[in-house]
C-alpha cells in the first residue's frame, strides 16, 4: 500500500506528552488555515509504500514507546493510516494522532477498530468562524468531536485532547469553544506563532483562560507546557486573609 507521505521526525518529546515518540507526517489536508505550520506539505504528491515508513520506524524502535502520525491531514488517507496504526500496533508501540477533525469516519474506524491510543483534535475557532479561518465547513469536526468524547468518557479512548492555536485578537474564542468541552477532557491553550502576528505571551494566555471554570494546558515555546487552573478568591478568602 502507497502513502501520500510528508515526513520523518525519529525522535520526539514534544509531541505527545510523556513519551518519546516518532512522528510521521501525512501529505495533503483540506483545510486552509493562514498560520499552516507545515504549508510544504498542505498540497502535494510524493507517494511511498508503507513497508518503507516501517523501516524507519523499526529503526527508530529501541528509543520511543509510540508513533504519532500527523500532517497535512493523516486521517485524509484512511486505508494508509489503518494500516501503519495496525503494524505500529503489532511492533509494540502506542499509535497517536494529531488530526483537525475533518474525516469523523475515519476517526470512528480506528476508535471501532481499537487501533489507537491518542487523539489530539484541533478546534481552530469558534463554529461560526470555522469557513473564514479554514474553509472548511464546522460539522465534520462537531462530529469527531463527539465521537471522541464519547470514547473517552466511555473508556474505548485512552487518551484524547482538544487543541486550540491561540492568537493575538482571538483571545475571547477559549471561552466559546470550552462550552463545548467536558470538564474531564484535557484542553490545550497553545501559542499561535505567525510572521504577521505578535504572538501572545504565557502570561497573556492565563488572562484569556482565567474566566475559565476548569484547568487547561498551556504551551508556548517559551515555557513549554504547564497546567493552569484559575484560584478563585471569594468574600470568605478576604475577610480571613
Amino acid at each position: 500500500m502507497l502513502c501520500n507521505f510528508g515526513g520523518f521526525v525519529p525522535l520526539s518529546t514534544v509531541d505527545w506528552r510523556g513519551r518519546s515518540v516518532a512522528v510521521i507526517f501525512f501529505r495533503g489536508c483540506p483545510a486552509r488555515c493562514f498560520y499552516c505550520h507545515n504549508p510544504a506539505i498542505a498540497t502535494g504528491i510524493d507517494q511511498h509504500p508503507i513497508a518503507t515508513i516501517l523501516d524507519h520506524v523499526r529503526e527508530a524502535r529501541p528509543f520511543i514507546s509510540g508513533v504519532v502520525i500527523s500532517g497535512g491531514e493523516a486521517t485524509a488517507q484512511p486505508d494508509a493510516l489503518m494500516q501503519l496504526c495496525r503494524e505500529c500496533r503489532e511492533l509494540g508501540l502506542a499509535t497517536g494522532i494529531h488530526t483537525n477533525g475533518m474525516f469523523p469516519e475515519t476517526v470512528h474506524r480506528l476508535i471501532d477498530r481499537d487501533l489507537i491510543d491518542h487523539i489530539a483534535l484541533d478546534l481552530k475557532t469558534t463554529w461560526d468562524r470555522y469557513p473564514a479561518m479554514t474553509g472548511m465547513d464546522p460539522g465534520p469536526v462537531q462530529a469527531t468531536l463527539a465521537r471522541c468524547i464519547d470514547a473517552y468518557q466511555s473508556g474505548y479512548l485512552k487518551e484524547c485532547e482538544a487543541v486550540t492555536t491561540l492568537f493575538r485578537g482571538y483571545e475571547a474564542d477559549v471561552q466559546t469553544i470550552a462550552t463545548c468541552l467536558p470538564d474531564d477532557l484535557p484542553y490545550v491553550v497553545q501559542q499561535g506563532v505567525c510572521r504577521r502576528i505578535r504572538p501572545l505571551t504565557a502570561a497573556e494566555i492565563e488572562q484569556a483562560v482565567a474566566p475559565l471554570t476548569r484547568s487547561v494546558l498551556i504551551r508556548t515555546r517559551q515555557a513549554g507546557q504547564y497546567e493552569y487552573h484559575r484560584t478563585l478568591v471569594t468574600d470568605h478568602d478576604i475577610r480571613n486573609s
